[in-house]
């Protein structure tokens, strides 16, 4: 429960109700697995009021904190998802959805192939064989249909695989493509019971280039922080919010609106943000302001120091966007990074959705989950064919 010491309700920009969760007649029945703040279930309500989402499986405390103030209490178990199915639970479901850890697939770092988050797909297909959905939804990093894992979970659903009952196709999808503001390319599988048929997958409705094949215009920096404040104004909240989860405090929960904090950056920062132009990096900096680690090395990400483009989608929204030396997250104009509000917004999240934590970690939530237009677009297919 969220507990306000002080509130302005000009912080919100949008219908503040949390949305119910009890299933009603005509009601698609979705358990959301590795949760995070809920941004795959977003965009499945946003597709369409007939989604509920029933269960939701998420370990990270604040994370799950943030899907049950967002939809409802009652509805997440905080916890593994070991834990989870040593439970028992079978909800009566009809889609399930949800993104196993990435970052042993991640072509960022080192990638270990071994890693223990990559096994995670067996316990997503165990909660296939025990609760017998009539689709489901797998969402990872590209690299992630090149694995030896993708493999094997595809051998599952041959001959007397443990999924012998289903089979999925798989595609590469960028959420520029469906009206993100972000070009962020996802693997997305698209499971489905034999008897029913593969639903298909979603066409795209936005293109770099609308004038030839008729499509609408990727949508830009400049079309999803239109509106914002330059100088961020909402330093004086994050105290101001509390919430109890699971015998823990957190702060929040938070609008996205509520979001808009500034940091607190060293001098040598801000004389090197002053000194890149629009649309530059950190090879537009002069010799006495390049970090040691830079002065001998020319190549490498364009990226690093970059400021995002108002006439482009952003790069895609990781969770230290607010640390401009992590990629192109530093504002289009403005001697600062991205805050967490600019990153939300480039996510697509709608205004009366709740985060809850520290600082990092919101940041986390915001950058671990799928933009809200990808997964609205997925939603649409599966609630067509349902």
């Amino acid at each position: 429960m969220s507990t306000p010491l002080a509130y302005d309700a000009a912080v919100s920009n949008g219908d503040t109700t949390v949305p119910e969760n009890a299933p009603s007649e005509g009601a698609i029945r979705v358990l959301d697995l590795f949760a995070g703040a809920g941004g795959l279930t977003a965009g499945f309500h946003q597709a369409s009021k007939r989604f509920r989402s029933v269960r939701a499986v998420e370990w990270d405390l604040a994370a799950a904190a943030s899907y049950e103030a967002t939809f409802g209490e009652g509805i997440v178990y905080a916890g593994s998802i070991q834990d989870w199915l040593a439970t028992g639970e079978s909800p009566e479901i009809d889609v399930i959805v949800g993104g196993p850890p990435c970052q042993g697939f991640s072509t960022l770092g080192k990638r270990e192939i071994e890693d223990e988050r990559n096994h995670l797909w067996r316990e997503y297909a165990t909660t296939i064989v025990r609760t017998q959905p009539k689709y489901f939804i797998v969402e990872n990093v590209a690299e992630f249909a090149r694995s030896p894992q993708f493999q094997r979970f595809k051998r599952a659903t041959y001959g007397q695989g443990k999924l012998r009952d289903y089979s999925f196709r798989h595609a590469i999808f960028n959420s520029a493509d469906f009206g993100a503001p972000q070009a962020r390319k996802r693997a997305v599988l698209i499971g489905y019971r034999r008897d029913l048929g593969f639903p298909g997958f979603p066409t795209p409705s936005h293109s770099a280039s609308p004038e030839t094949d008729g499509k609408l215009p990727y949508r830009t920096v400049a079309d999803a922080l239109a509106g914002v404040p330059l100088v961020p104004d909402r330093d004086d909240e994050f105290d101001t919010y509390r919430t109890t989860f699971s015998g823990k405090t957190f702060a929040g929960s938070f609008h996205p609106r509520q979001l808009h904090w500034s940091r607190n950056y060293a001098d040598i920062s801000r004389r090197r943000f002053a000194a890149i132009p629009e649309g530059g990096n950190r090879f537009n900096l002069p010799e006495d302001l390049l970090a040691p680690c830079w002065v001998n090395h020319k190549t490498g990400s364009a990226d690093v120091m970059g400021r995002l483009r108002w006439e482009r989608p952003s790069v895609t929204i990781r969770t230290e966007f607010f640390k401009p030396e992590k990629g192109r997250y530093l504002h289009p104009t403005e001697d600062r990074a991205i805050t967490h509000y600019e990153a939300a917004l480039l996510q697509g999240f709608p205004a009366d959705h709740r985060f809850v934590g520290s600082r990092t970690a919101i940041a986390r939530q915001i950058g671990n989950a799928v933009p809200i237009a990808l997964g609205a677009a997925v939603a649409d297919v599966l609630a067509r064919a349902l």
